[in-house]
Formats: C-alpha cells, sequence, structure tokens
C-alpha cells in the first residue's frame, strides 16, 4: 500500500497524467512503479491507451473523449481519471510481482569496438580484464526505455568502474555500443550522436519494428552482458552489416 505522501498526481497536458512515487531512484520505487502499471493494464478503465514508466514515476495516457461519454458527468475528465489511477495506486499491493526476465547481452569488449574501455581502466586504476569482469559479474535491473526506442536505463553497476559522461560528445556512435556514464550503463540501439563512455559493442538488435513488443528489453527486466571474442561476434551478427564495415 503506497501512504498518501509518497503518491503525487499531477496533469500532463488534456489526455495524461503523471503519477509520482516518491522521488528516489530504488529497487523498491522501481517495484512500486511496475505493480502500478500491472495494475492498471490487467483492469483498465475505459478511454486508457498507455502506461510508460520511468525511475519513479509513469505517466498514464488516455483518450479524453471516450471517458467523457464513458462515465458519470458530475467531474471533468481529469478528475474522473484521476480518483480512478488513485485507486490503482493505491490498491496495487494485491497484485503478485512477476519474476524478472534475464536477457543476455552478448558484448566485445574494448578495441575499435570500445574505445573507452582503456580510459575507464586508466581512471579507476584497473586493467582492462577487471573492468571487464565488474562489468559482466552482476545482472542489471532495467528500469525505464527512453533516449532512443530500445536504450534501456539500468541500475546497479559497480561504483568501482564509473566514469563521466564526455566533455564533448560523440557526434556518431555505432549502433550496438554499450557505454558507461556516471554510475549507468546502457546500450545505444541505433547510430546517433551521444556522450557515453563506450566499453564494446553487441551484435543484439535491440530494436525490431516488426516485433511485438519491438524492443528487445522492456522495464523490469535484468540485464546481464556476456563477453564473447571478435570470431562469435561476426558469428551473431550474420549476414547483418557492421556499422565499421558500411
Amino acid at each position: 500500500m503506497i501512504e498518501k505522501y509518497d503518491l503525487h498526481i499531477k496533469p500532463l497536458g488534456d489526455s495524461a497524467l503523471v503519477v509520482q512515487f516518491g522521488k528516489d531512484v530504488s529497487e523498491e520505487t522501481h517495484e512500486k512503479v511496475m505493480n502500478f502499471i500491472q495494475a492498471i493494464e490487467s483492469n483498465p478503465f475505459k478511454g486508457f491507451l498507455e502506461a510508460v514508466p520511468t525511475y519513479n514515476t509513469v505517466t498514464v495516457f488516455y483518450n479524453p473523449l471516450l471517458v467523457f461519454h464513458s462515465y458519470p458527468k458530475q467531474h471533468s475528465v481529469f478528475e474522473t481519471v484521476y480518483e480512478r489511477v488513485q485507486n490503482y495506486a493505491t490498491q496495487h499491493g494485491e497484485y503478485v510481482k512477476e519474476a524478472s526476465n534475464i536477457v543476455e547481452i552478448p558484448v566485445l569488449y574494448g578495441g575499435e569496438f570500445g574505445p573507452d574501455l582503456d580510459l575507464i581502466a586508466h581512471r579507476n586504476q584497473l586493467r582492462t580484464e577487471e573492468v571487464i569482469q565488474i562489468h559482466s559479474e552482476r545482472d542489471y535491473l532495467v528500469y525505464m526505455i527512453g533516449f532512443a526506442p530500445g536504450f534501456p536505463y539500468v541500475g546497479g553497476m559497480d561504483e568501482r568502474i564509473e566514469a563521466p559522461r564526455k566533455e564533448n560528445p560523440r557526434k556518431s556512435i555505432p549502433a550496438g555500443s554499450v557505454g558507461i556514464a556516471g554510475k549507468q550503463t546502457g546500450i545505444y540501439p541505433f547510430e546517433s550522436p551521444g556522450g557515453w563512455q563506450i566499453i564494446g559493442r553487441t551484435p543484439a538488435e535491440l530494436f525490431l519494428p516488426e516485433r511485438n513488443p519491438p524492443t528487445l528489453i522492456q522495464p523490469g527486466d535484468r540485464l546481464r552482458f556476456v563477453p564473447i571474442d571478435a570470431e562469435e561476434y561476426m558469428k551473431q551478427l550474420g549476414g547483418r552489416k557492421d556499422d565499421d564495415q558500411n
């Protein structure tokens, strides 16, 4: 059960509202977020469209016209949705937490695929092999998907390998690049600009529009990075072209 002082609900335009579960970033808060989503998706109100999680909030999108025609007119559309969303938030503790899905991400670390690996090792007074071992020896909780379709924001990285973002971001980072920024690690699903420190690259495809769902990784999953060599990388890449080979 969520205490009232932990819960804040505010409008976002005329067809969405934001539910905030405190201000911290933690697995406990993440569990509240995911349980809320489970509650609303398993028994949605009329007009509900989508619930999008972040570290400690959920944005609920709805069709105001459908809400207006589906419920009594004593309240405004926002008040009608607000009341129902508040009920989900305060009752979601009755729902059973689902086991996390483990997603293994093969990674070729270092070299041309991980140009910042040596920098991170030097900064933290470690050998490159130690950085790889530390990065790949634990599972990471996926808090949210953002920045680009399929880009996972994860928690739980070891502080021994943390590193700040680059002062001057790169204009182009290849798809599949695995990076570190502060205490976070993540994966670039597409070629794009970016300021994270790149330590390796995965042949896994994180976003396929024709798939349902289209993203390989979902909020609530656990990521497990698995070191591979160049031969295995090319094998898993299959017939697809690597960005550096275009």
